[in-house]
């Protein structure tokens, strides 16, 4: 008997281990209008009206985790319908990406480099609404805190990038491996003065896909986070 609790031992050690490390997201709605938020792959998705939080537990060890905000939408009583922005297939229970333009909240816990959380702003699928992504302990753990990105880009949206409700990347609308970076240009791909443009916005987000200098945040893992909408 007291063998096979020894055996028991190490898995529970390794529970407990993955339990501290787990991550709550706090997920605050300040626009002045309802948003569908969407949380893959730990959430699937909430209305938010305006004021309004929703608490997501993501587990440890996820990867490629995305939230963002839909705009626009309307839903039927068996949760499908669509958005202006950020739909993702016509349900309110996501299990896959935005369509784009969406501003996104990346990240990855618990990662293989030294254990850390890893997570950043994207607007390589174009910007919807304005969001901060912050870590809720006030940064400790977290050298460079958290991004934000408070610009109404959409006003301020290039012509050949504007959408409905929101403003394109120029991937989505060129599709060329100059905006993103694939092809020919996977490995040498730079700056665009499209991409300028949305760093000029929100210097703290990713603005094309190698732009990770700027705009890669880390935390030490168990660190929990909020993200706001329209902050």
């Amino acid at each position: 008997m007291a063998s096979s609790k020894l055996h028991l031992l190490p898995l529970l050690l390794a529970a407990l281990a993955a339990a501290a490390d787990a991550a709550t997201f706090t997920v605050t709605n300040k626009c002045p209008y309802t948003v569908w938020a969407a949380a893959v792959p730990a959430g699937g998705g909430k209305q938010l009206d305006s004021g309004q939080t929703w608490t997501i537990n993501v587990p440890a060890g996820t990867t490629g985790g995305r939230v963002w905000a839909r705009t626009g939408c309307s839903f039927d009583g068996n949760g499908k319908g669509h958005c202006q922005t950020g739909d993702c297939g016509g349900v309110l229970q996501c299990t896959g990406y935005g369509q784009p333009p969406n501003t996104l909240a990346e990240y990855g816990l618990n990662t293989p480099f030294m254990g850390l959380d890893f997570f950043d702003i994207s607007l390589v699928d174009g910007f919807n609404v304005p969001m901060d992504f912050l870590p809720a302990n006030g940064g400790a753990g977290c050298p460079k805190g958290g991004p934000r990105c408070d610009a109404d880009v959409t006003a301020r949206c290039p012509a050949a990038l504007q959408a409905p409700g929101g403003c394109n990347n120029p991937c989505t609308v060129f599709r060329t491996d100059e905006y993103c970076c694939t092809g020919s240009a996977a490995n040498t791909c730079g700056p665009t003065d499209y991409s300028r443009f949305f760093k000029g916005q929100c210097p703290d987000a990713y603005s094309y896909p190698k732009d990770d200098a700027t705009s890669t945040y880390s935390c030490t893992g168990g660190t929990d986070y909020n993200v706001v909408f329209c902050p």
